[in-house]
């Protein structure tokens, strides 16, 4: 197949940052993506409703004209979210989730939830309402080895969390092991996830051998080809509780490229193309759409895009670097190498 027309893709997780950075972020991902799930990480982080609705206002400041972008909006859980503020997500026209960081666990995420149980009342709301939780699943405790804290996650906060809430929507984001992807299969509609194109096309050897590669650096980290390996295979599978979500996270060169660089890979300028590259390298280009296009829409219970894109089979550079804020360089995942779909 050297040709494939897909309804117009989302992106159900994505990082655009705020002010100067939205004039790289937003038009990068809006040419690709039609509706995108906005972190809420930003400082200060978007906490309530009216804050998201503010975001998404200077987020639509730069938007391309002619170009038909949707940002959706997503707040901040702290240990001190009212769970009044559910009710007030389930009424609004753009806010659509809330996000859970475990304190500590990625960039900005200082303010997140530092016990769980302490939130038991606004996720009784959630459950109440149908709000989708999302979740960066990792537990951030010192003495646990990076590449063991999604486990971890899962059998020490989620497992207990869905016993307690079994009817809450949760959207475990940035999936990275076969851990993750089985527990997301043993659970009901209720539970889904989110994949990478990162952790889809690369593994930890990728960022280590011959020489550590910053840009290949993002949270939950790479892991062993064995777990790649299982993300392509459910990703792939048709299976409606696994869909896109870039987690592009933009940081400048010197940010990625210093003794304590910065955590996130930029994939937005041609992520709809790294995915299909990983779908296609395991012959399943046809099930792109479902992953891209309809599954994520499905689960926030949006109406599925009507108009679509084309992607074609030719040889595409990705650019080594790209402009971002003023005098700064943003790299992008997979800079200066050569993938074999274009978006036409």
């Amino acid at each position: 197949m050297n040709t494939i027309t897909l309804l117009q893709p989302d992106d159900w997780h994505v990082h655009l940052r705020d002010g100067l950075a939205l004039k790289r972020t937003v038009p990068d991902l809006a040419r690709q993506f039609s509706r995108a799930i906005c972190m809420p990480n930003l400082v200060p982080p978007v906490k309530t409703v009216d804050e998201a609705l503010a975001y998404r206002e200077r987020i639509m400041a730069h938007a391309p004209e002619g170009v038909n972008f949707d940002p959706r909006m997503v707040l901040y859980f702290t240990d001190y979210t009212s769970p009044e503020e559910v009710k007030k997500i389930k009424d609004s026209e753009y806010v659509n989730a809330i996000k859970l960081y475990p304190a500590g666990a990625t960039t900005n995420s200082d303010n997140g939830v530092s016990d769980i149980r302490k939130v038991y009342a606004v996720i009784e709301q959630l459950e109440k309402y149908q709000v989708p939780l999302l979740l960066h699943g990792e537990v951030t405790h010192n003495h646990v080895d990076i590449f063991d804290r999604e486990k971890r996650f899962l059998d020490e906060v989620l497992s207990p969390l869905l016993k307690q809430f079994s009817a809450l929507k949760v959207v475990l984001e940035h999936i990275t092991t076969s851990e993750a992807a089985h527990f997301v299969l043993e659970q009901d509609r209720n539970v889904a996830a989110t994949i990478t194109p990162q952790h889809l096309l690369f593994n930890r050897n990728d960022m280590l051998v011959g020489g550590i590669k910053p840009h290949f650096y993002c949270l939950p980290i790479l892991k062993r080809q064995t777990h790649q390996q299982t993300l392509l295979e459910v990703a792939t599978s048709g299976n409606p509780k696994f869909f896109l979500g870039t987690d592009s996270a933009p940081h400048s060169k010197n940010a990625k490229e210093n003794a304590c660089g910065c955590a996130g890979c930029y994939s937005a300028p041609t992520a709809i193309e790294l995915y299909a590259q990983a779908f296609d390298q395991v012959g399943r280009i046809e099930r792109l759409e479902g992953f891209a296009s309809m599954f994520g829409a499905d689960f926030y219970g949006l109406p599925r895009n009507t108009q679509t894109i084309t992607l074609v089979k030719e040889p595409q550079v990705i650019p080594a670097s790209l402009e971002y804020l003023e005098n700064e360089q943003i790299i992008p995942l997979y800079a200066g190498q050569t993938i074999q779909w274009r978006k036409v």
